[in-house]
């Protein structure tokens, strides 16, 4: 079974960063991806970012780059999401999500993924 610890999220005011951790475990094949989902109240999910397990390309919705920047630590099979520059419609939870194999349009873009996490909560404010 596939499980998530997802920290980071809380709340901060415009213009500030944050960090979001995601610790995933119960798996061993390299070929897959991981890697962020949103959603606001009322909106639909909207990808972010994933990670490919076997090289550790990163892959970005294209309006989703510049403020945020995926990374992982192999060590800790720990995936991070930095986030600058935030502004109220970025409130959202946040969810790390793996795919099974290694397609990252897929991933982004379809939201065809196959174990998601709980989620963690961000609120930016004005």
């Amino acid at each position: 079974e596939v499980q998530f610890v997802e920290s980071g999220g809380g709340s901060v005011r415009a213009g500030g960063s944050l960090r979001l951790s995601c610790s995933a475990s119960g798996f061993t094949d390299t070929e897959y991806a991981i890697g962020w989902i949103r959603q606001a109240p009322g909106k639909e999910r909207e990808g972010i970012a994933c990670i490919s397990g076997g090289n550790g390309k990163a892959w970005y919705v294209e309006s989703m780059k510049g403020r945020f920047t995926i990374s992982r630590d192999s060590a800790t099979n720990t995936v991070y999401l930095q986030m600058n520059d935030l502004g109220p419609e970025d409130s959202a939870i946040y969810y790390c999500a793996v795919k099974d194999r290694d397609l990252p349009y897929s991933f982004l873009h379809r939201l065809a993924v196959d174990h998601w996490g709980q989620g963690t909560p961000v609120t930016v404010s004005s």
